[in-house]
């Protein structure tokens, strides 16, 4: 996650950061396969301009130190 004070659709600075949010459960999909543990799911933080409704989506340290051994990813 970036400590960007601004966003980078509009440029404003009116930004807020949510807590952890699990990336599935209940009736949602499961935004990060393959990146949880067997009893519950990766987590992410999200970041949403209040000024134009950019949202922006970032994976939880752990979530990302699986993502090399994880077989429902490819590196680009």
């Amino acid at each position: 996650m970036t400590n960007d004070s601004t966003c980078p659709e509009c440029g404003r600075s009116n930004l807020y950061l949510s807590k952890e949010v699990s990336s599935g459960g209940g009736y949602a999909p499961n935004y990060l396969p393959g990146l949880g543990s067997f009893l519950s799911s990766a987590k992410f933080r999200v970041i949403v301009c209040k000024d134009c409704g950019l949202t922006r989506f970032f994976a939880s340290k752990k979530a990302l130190d699986k993502l090399p051994e994880s077989s429902l990813w490819n590196k680009l």
